[in-house]
């Protein structure tokens, strides 16, 4: 479970979710069955705990009961985390990837966009900024919705003393896929998936490409939103990113899909 890096230039926005709501512009995208909402909005703590313990019984049918505890109380502890990040949205999935034990975990934020003209600007400051602190690697791409970064690579985590035999803080490695798309009413909405399970990296990588690709952007009046493409690479005099990312993508059909929410 993890939680976006503090950068200078993206400030945490508030929540709203399931949707996300920039002022007058809502997102939208579509999530893989196999991955189960975290419950980051509910104000009650009982409620929060029923709606973990029902994530528990879903991601983990028939297991045993130290096996769902164990899970139960990652996925408590991460929604603490992610709700002081400033996370509007977060869901985590448990799947048999070649037989291994894999998990991964999703979420979207909204932050504000570097203090610059304009979608095409935001862009550029971002890929900079990211290529600046080396934060992996770093790819510029066009998405349905728009235009858009992405970056790839690799950080260290470490799991809570609480969920250890001896209390110590046990550190590992951990690969992710962020990506960020700056909408022209200066936010931007960050999307990432992160796993553990080298193993499970391609099946989530894949599944997080078709997510990312799903996003669309509609006005307040529901009229869909694209926040430019191919023409504006072109009136810099530079040739426009290629469709997708360094990380695959496949067809919309590879796997069951679910709406993250509907925009109120």
């Amino acid at each position: 479970m993890t939680t976006p890096p503090e950068l200078s230039a993206l400030i945490p926005s508030q929540p709203a979710p399931p949707a996300l709501h920039a002022d007058d512009i809502h997102v939208r995208w579509v999530m893989p069955e196999i991955f189960h909402d975290l419950p980051l909005h509910e104000p009650d703590d009982d409620e929060a705990v029923r709606l973990v313990e029902e994530l528990v019984e879903r991601a983990l049918p028939g297991a045993g009961e130290d096996d769902r505890t164990r899970f139960g109380l990652i996925c408590a502890l991460s929604v603490d985390d992610l709700r002081a990040a400033g996370t509007e949205y977060a869901a985590v999935c448990l799947t048999a990837v070649n037989d291994s034990f894999c998990s991964a975990t999703m979420f979207a934020s909204l932050v504000d966009s570097p203090d610059v003209d304009g979608v095409w600007g935001a862009v550029k400051a971002i890929s900079s900024s990211l290529r600046g602190i080396e934060a992996g690697e770093i790819s510029e791409l066009e998405l349905p919705c728009g235009l858009g970064v992405s970056c790839v690579g690799t950080r260290q985590e470490t799991l809570p003393d609480g969920l250890t035999e001896h209390g110590e803080k046990l550190g590992f490695p951990t690969a992710s896929i962020r990506v960020y798309v700056p909408l022209p009413n200066g936010t931007t909405v960050v999307m990432e998936m992160s796993t553990p399970t080298m193993t499970g990296w391609d099946t989530f990588s894949t599944m997080f490409g078709n997510t990312v690709s799903s996003i669309r952007l509609f006005n307040a009046d529901g009229s869909r939103l694209i926040t430019c493409g191919t023409g504006e690479w072109r009136a810099q005099g530079l040739r426009p990113p290629t469709t997708g990312s360094s990380y695959p993508v496949t067809g919309s059909g590879s796997t069951p899909r679910r709406s993250a929410g509907a925009a109120s």
